[in-house]
């Protein structure tokens, strides 16, 4: 077959071309732009911070997202270099962080505050231009805040070869301070670097439950100018909460309940607990709660007796209403095969036993007020009227609904960008080590193809008309993903909360973990899976997050060869204790992959008031031979291809078959 000539590829595509010649209506508007992306595929990539396992811990992560893992306070040092004092670099960082809180305090301490102000100032803007310099001025632009944007663009781009740089600089900031505008104008400039230093945001999962405020952290990533989510099954199970699901609304519960978290239910998203509170008081007020009482914080503490009683309470209610409810989303769906998990019909009210796996176990507790023995899985006529009530404060709460779209909008059960497949808990093995095959909807996955259905059905549950079936199969499977056993969010053969709250047998509590995570370290598996999703060529890597990496055993969080990364260092205070760290962060920047190793965070508050930056460590395990510039990104492949269309709209021009608008 003949080539095609330009003129050729040109006559083909003249519909897309016409439709082009609308944005760039002349050669010289299409030669610009070509000159324009062109520059921009030869900037060094911008940097990516993954991070995983948040749990609510938004003190913590607000601080990270502040220093961005380090990465600003390694600019600052680079700026003020080794002549400035260790001490005031750091305050000089925490003046970064947190802007707001810091002036005051640092404001203080001055006897001459137009000095201070300028020195600060000058620093300020020269760490701006440095974090700036991986960007466009384009870029840049529409970051900056309205109230100084001129200003700004005028101290980061201006050229100096003609004027005096210390003069020039010198009848700007005079006029700041003046006007009284140097406050306004440090947060701003504060701000800026921040959103610069960081020009992509990944979190592999799990934002919610165990910490206080994952509503917070929500807050912020929706600031963010760009973020992308991989759902863990912590958030699955609130979405399916937020689309109505009785179930997902009753684990959510147990689980905030569990961990004395009533502060994201209540304050963070209004959800109303009083008719839940009044209940389990009226049914459970005599009844046997030792079981029930929650894990504290002694640190969020104190708690009063009677508090940790009443929570209790409304643990225990919440968990048989749960049961109850699990047997009936099981009965709806027995393609999910968790036949054998509906454990309020297998107790033997008579000989207090329940048979789990073929074997009955003595019951640690029968004292079930609600339950009826000749049919444990019915609502009594006050749980259905208080789960009612509960359906209608999550789907009528405002704000939970714009986060969970937000986790909709910006989420999936994975993602692929610039060379790096990131999901939270697993691909699904057999235990040959291949793929496990599931069917559901009478159709087998498995693989990429299986993580695509799971995509697609968990949308089904919050898009899908209320009321439908399809509607409910997806709420259905939204629980599915929290717990299942071939769930690629949670990655174990079943979740034992039952087990753990009524029998004593601790041989019924284990987890069996999927044979992903026995083949974890296995470079062919981490090969194969990348081969899967079609990343089989260079330097491609696995980011994982969901199981916590042992750190103070010895447990490395670089896997298969070094082509698999687990993150999941522990963010939650209830994990430091295991993995003896407070999380892993990951940062790929234009020099390669490092991991950045967190020590646990204290307060906001010491944090500001002393200049305590978390505690890092850089082990950067990838570097790349040459820098990587924009060009060699997923983003910069787009905008290769955009100048490959402008050039043919050049062409078109030239040739008469588009004609330039003048």
């Amino acid at each position: 077959m003949e080539p095609q000539t330009v003129t050729d590829q040109v006559r083909k595509n003249l519909k897309y071309l016409s439709l082009l010649a609308r944005e760039y209506p002349t050669i010289a508007a299409a030669c610009s732009e070509i000159i324009n992306l062109q520059a921009i595929l030869r900037l060094p990539k911008g940097t990516e911070h993954f991070m995983s396992d948040l749990h609510g811990e938004y003190e913590a992560f607000t601080h990270i997202l502040n220093n961005a893992s380090g990465v600003i306070k390694e600019k600052v040092d680079r700026v003020l270099g080794p002549s400035v004092p260790d001490e005031e670099r750091a305050e000089f960082a925490t003046l970064i962080y947190y802007p707001t809180q810091k002036l005051d305090e640092l404001k203080a301490g001055c006897d001459d505050l137009d000095a201070w102000y300028r020195k600060t100032l000058y620093r300020l803007i020269d760490v701006c231009r440095m974090v700036s310099s991986k960007h466009t001025r384009s870029f840049v632009r529409k970051r900056l805040p309205p109230a100084f944007s001129y200003i700004l663009d005028e101290l980061l781009h201006a050229h100096f070869e003609d004027h005096d740089k210390e003069f020039y600089y010198e009848q700007i900031l005079s006029s700041i301070i003046d006007v009284d505008q140097a406050d306004e104008f440090i947060e701003a400039l504060c701000q800026l670097i921040k959103t610069l230093a960081v020009f992509k945001l990944h979190i592999v999962g799990d934002i919610f439950d165990r910490g206080p405020r994952p509503d917070i952290i929500i807050d912020h990533l929706m600031a963010h100018h760009s973020v992308d989510i991989q759902w863990g099954n912590h958030d699955v199970v609130w979405m399916g909460a937020a689309a109505g699901s009785p179930l997902c609304i009753a684990t959510v519960l147990r689980t905030t309940l569990a961990y004395n978290n009533l502060e994201a239910l209540e304050d963070g998203y209004g959800i109303n607990l009083r008719p839940l509170a009044l209940f389990a008081e009226a049914e459970y007020q005599n009844c046997d709660i030792h079981r029930f009482y929650p894990h504290v914080d002694e640190a969020r503490g104190p708690y009063h007796p009677s508090e940790l009683a009443r929570v209790a309470r409304m643990h225990k209610a919440i968990s048989l209403l749960m049961f109850k409810l699990e047997c009936q989303v099981i009965d709806r769906n027995p393609d999910f095969e968790l036949g054998e998990r509906d454990f309020l019909r297998r107790i033997d009210y008579n000989t207090r036993t329940v048979l789990i796996e073929g074997k009955r176990y003595p019951m640690l507790d029968m004292d079930f007020p609600t339950v009826d023995p000749s049919d444990p899985a019915r609502l009594t006529a006050s749980e259905q009227q208080v789960m009612n009530t509960l359906c209608r404060s999550f789907t009528q709460s405002e704000r939970l609904q714009r986060h969970v779209r937000f986790l909709y909008a910006k989420g999936g059960v994975y993602h692929l960008e610039n060379d790096n497949l990131m999901f939270h808990g697993a691909v699904p093995l057999a235990e040959s080590g291949g793929f496990a095959i599931e069917t559901f909807e009478n159709r087998s996955y498995a693989g990429r193809s299986l993580m695509d259905y799971c995509n697609e059905r968990a949308r089904r549950g919050f898009f899908a008309p209320e009321g439908s079936a399809a509607r409910q199969s997806g709420e259905d499977f939204l629980w599915y993903l929290w717990c299942g056993k071939l769930s690629p969010l949670y990655g174990r053969d079943k979740m034992t909360t039952f087990e753990r709250l009524f029998v004593a047998d601790e041989a019924t509590h284990n987890e069996r973990k999927n044979p992903y995570y026995r083949f974890i370290n296995d470079t062919r598996m981490a090969r194969a899976i990348l081969a899967e999703f079609g990343l089989n060529q260079g330097h491609c890597h696995i980011v994982n997050g969901h199981v916590p990496v042992r750190a103070v055993e010895g447990e490395t969080p670089i896997k298969g060869g070094g082509k698999l990364i687990v993150i999941d260092g522990g963010f939650c205070r209830a994990y430091h204790e295991k993995t003896g760290i407070a999380g892993y962060t990951l940062v790929y920047n234009s020099h390669g992959l490092s991991l950045r190793v967190h020590e646990p965070f204290e307060s906001t508050e010491k944090a500001i008031r002393e200049n305590k930056d978390i505690l890092s460590s850089v082990d950067m395990f990838e570097t790349t031979e040459r820098r990587i510039l924009v060009g060699d990104t997923d983003e910069g492949r787009k905008l290769a291809a955009n100048v490959r269309d402008l050039k043919l709209l050049v062409a078109a021009y030239k040739s008469g078959l588009v004609k330039e608008k003048q």
